[in-house]
């Protein structure tokens, strides 16, 4: 399919931009880019509050006063290096409305101040956190799921790998899934979709290589590492995960790896839905007031968060 037409319109507005591609810019320039293009969202929801979920910044949106509700535990994208609460504040309002179920959006550190394994630690710890204080939430700890995108796709479903709590399903969208960024779609998105593969080598470098806050030595990692490459898990360990949707962009660079992951669980018996959204580009789901299909994939994503957490 071609590209879809709001999306041509899109790329086109977000290219006439003054800024430099991403990868010429520091952390803190393209944060402050992202400030400068922020939207507050004017989505209606009976509440959302800033809390400490066991040392983690998070905010929680509940969509009514009722109790025992289910919980998404929500982690955003960004590459590890950018990206806020704010940023996804108008997608996690969605979620909770729609979906009837609480969300729990996690305020992870970032790097390169902290480096991997940080961002994963603190999205463990959160979700521990949540699983052991769902009744003070008002929600119901066995009625618990994790979703992401990009980036939050990759801690999400590692969370759901390492966390030890008990998941009805894990939801992924455009997850970043293997750092050796070798598939097809590198090759035939890597340039001109907004996510580019040089943006993706700046993303994995700061977040690998980036300096700890200490000031110490730098932590590093490998692409082959599965706490980077969830992917590349062992079918142990992959075996045993919960109940999967895996939504993918066709112009996106993590396009294939995304359609691996959800090929790699079907094959070991976990129930999995794979669902590529033709003519789309990375980060879509952002972008509903722009695309369609941003706000139809928030929908998807609330129906089967209910569905999973409907007993």
């Amino acid at each position: 399919m071609t590209l879809h037409l709001q999306t041509k319109v899109f790329l086109e507005l977000f290219d006439s931009r003054p800024e430099p591609p991403l990868e010429q810019m520091t952390p803190v320039e393209a944060r402050e880019m992202g400030l400068r293009y922020y939207i507050p969202s004017d989505f209606k929801i009976f509440s959302s509050r800033d809390l400490d979920a066991g040392g983690v910044p998070a905010r929680l949106y509940l969509p009514s006063a009722e109790k025992n509700l289910g919980l998404c535990v929500f982690m955003h994208g960004g590459g590890w290096v950018i990206g806020t609460l704010d940023g996804h504040d108008d997608v996690c309002r969605r979620i909770a409305v729609q979906s009837g179920h609480a969300v729990l959006s996690i305020d992870y550190r970032m790097a390169p101040e902290f480096p991997f394994p940080t961002p994963l630690e603190d999205c463990i710890t959160a979700t521990r956190w949540a699983r052991d204080n769902a009744a003070s939430l008002g929600c119901d700890a066995s009625r618990m799921v994790v979703c992401g995108d990009s980036a939050g796709g990759n801690l999400a479903t590692l969370v759901a790998q390492h966390s030890g709590v008990d998941l009805k399903m894990q939801l992924l969208v455009y997850p970043a899934v293997d750092a050796r960024c070798v598939t097809e779609s590198y090759r035939k998105n890597g340039e001109g979709y907004l996510l580019t593969a040089a943006s993706m080598d700046w993303f994995y470098g700061h977040y690998l290589s980036g300096a700890s806050s200490s000031g110490s030595s730098p932590l590093t990692s490998s692409p082959e590492d599965p706490l980077v490459s969830p992917l590349l898990a062992s079918d142990a360990v992959l075996a045993k995960m919960p109940s999967t949707l895996v939504i993918t962009a066709e112009y996106d660079p993590l396009c294939d790896e995304g359609e691996q992951y959800a090929q790699k669980l079907t094959s070991l018996g976990v129930p999995t839905s794979c669902v590529r959204y033709r003519g789309q580009i990375h980060a879509f789901l952002n972008y509903g007031r722009f695309l369609d299909d941003g706000y139809l994939a928030i929908a998807q994503l609330a129906d089967a968060i209910r569905r999973a957490c409907a007993n």
